[in-house]
């Protein structure tokens, strides 16, 4: 075995186990069985669903598909099928119970140990066709699980948001870091091709695939997300009973909906306030806005003149850098994500203040395109040119062209290992129990 291969087994395997603390943080350290059995939203699962799910899913892909191994539970893979149980419904199936599932999850995962000492990870296949991907190769099923996981653990804090009781969440990082006075609002984006998507990121999914030229007019791009004080200006001028801001299923979301604001904000006399996590507490100004749906999004970008980005506008002004013409794999390079450069991974339970994390500016001067809330985008989730799925359609492609947005940059809940300028999330225009924000843009003809 190379040296290479060494390092990358070592490296998978310390973000299994870092993936499989959080989880356990966010379920069995942190809450009662009742309370992991509950089902605190019809939107999500309850918590033991996500629990067992994560086993499961990392059993079927490591030690079945990659390893070759034989089933170890065949009899729940039914049970934890995201698309045969629709979430309002997966609190009514015979779920392992908590124990159970940390008994099946380390089960699992003393396995996939074994299974991984003795994989070959520098395999190719031959002859290759273009494109063509292996399991192994490069370690991308394990890191295909590692990310799993850690989305699921992004929406287990979805779930904690949404759940009703005494604050369990402790943040490692109180205190965010002062904010710097924006050097400008808006960042020109000049007019020209670049390189969208990538051909060889080992952690990629399909749907990132393949590199493509993209030929954008010149635009202008907030410098920051919008803020909650930016948001609330929308807010307290009426912009929610304004017919004018909204699109047609935007307003009839709104109506139906009776939106006043974002999710988990309340009005206490001339002041907001938010719940966040079992805390209320005023909203903070200098945070960029989340829990917002594309629809309240939309309508803040047409209120204040403007509009969402689409997504290779967004992907363009992360990535491209004049200087090189390369598309870097973060703003601020290729080297992983820090803390000095992004707000990433659960530090903190909610966004930094806008201006924070200078050192993961991008080339053009955007800030916090990385980290703190996801994006929306005007786009609607689609493959890209020669698109083939790898390895399942259920990731990406049975989304596509269904109305679902794509939301870019991650945020403070999502980990390191599950965010890069090419990841594409995307949900329902309606979502907003997501760490959800935006930033506007507009042409740049309308100076």
């Amino acid at each position: 075995m190379s040296r290479e291969q060494e390092r990358l087994k070592e490296r998978i395997a310390a973000e299994l186990d870092r993936g499989r603390r959080r989880s356990n943080g966010l379920t069995l350290d942190a809450l009662d069985e009742e309370d992991l059995l509950a089902q605190h939203s019809p939107l999500m699962s309850p918590l033991v669903w996500d629990l067992a799910h994560i086993g499961n899913y990392e059993e079927q892909w490591l030690l079945r598909a990659a390893g070759g191994r034989a089933a170890l539970r065949p009899d729940i893979d039914g049970l934890y099928d995201a698309f045969e149980n629709p979430r309002a419904d997966r609190v009514a199936l015979p779920l392992l119970r908590p124990e159970e599932a940390r008994a099946y999850n380390d089960r699992v995962r003393r396995e996939v140990l074994d299974a991984l000492d003795a994989a070959d990870l520098d395999a190719v296949p031959a002859p290759r066709a273009p494109g063509e991907r292996t399991l192994l190769e490069a370690g991308f099923v394990y890191h295909m699980v590692i990310q799993h996981e850690h989305q699921h653990d992004e929406t287990m804090l979805a779930t904690h948001q949404l759940r009703r009781g005494a604050p369990v969440l402790l943040e490692e990082e109180a205190a965010p870091p002062r904010a710097v006075p924006p050097p400008s609002e808006e960042v020109l984006v000049p007019a020209g091709p670049f390189t969208m998507g990538t051909d060889d990121d080992p952690w990629s999914y399909d749907n990132e695939r393949g590199a493509h030229t993209v030929d954008l007019d010149a635009y202008w791009i907030d410098t920051d997300p919008v803020t909650n004080a930016a948001y609330q200006r929308f807010v307290d001028d009426g912009g929610y009973r304004d017919r004018r801001w909204w699109s047609a299923r935007g307003w009839e979301w709104c109506r139906r909906r009776e939106a006043e604001a974002p999710a988990f904000w309340d009005r206490d006399g001339t002041t907001w306030t938010r719940r966040r996590f079992g805390r209320v507490e005023e909203v903070p100004p200098d945070q960029p806005v989340q829990h917002v749906s594309f629809h309240e999004a939309d309508a803040y970008a047409r209120w204040a003149g403007r509009r969402l980005p689409t997504e290779a506008e967004w992907e363009k002004a992360a990535r491209f850098d004049p200087a090189t013409g390369r598309s870097l794999r973060f703003p601020w390079g290729d080297g992983d994500p820090d803390h000095s450069r992004a707000n990433l991974g659960q530090r903190a339970l909610g966004p930094h203040p806008v201006g924070g994390h200078p050192d993961g500016v991008s080339p053009l001067g955007v800030r916090q395109l990385i980290g703190d809330v996801w994006e929306w985008t005007s786009t609607t989730f689609h493959g890209y040119p020669g698109f083939a799925s790898f390895p399942y359609r259920e990731y990406s492609e049975v989304f596509f062209d269904r109305d679902y947005k794509v939301l870019r940059g991650g945020s403070w809940a999502t980990h390191p290992t599950a965010v890069r300028s090419t990841f594409r999330n995307w949900d329902h225009p309606v979502r907003r129990q997501i760490f959800s924000g935006f930033r506007c843009a507009r042409d740049a003809d309308r100076d």
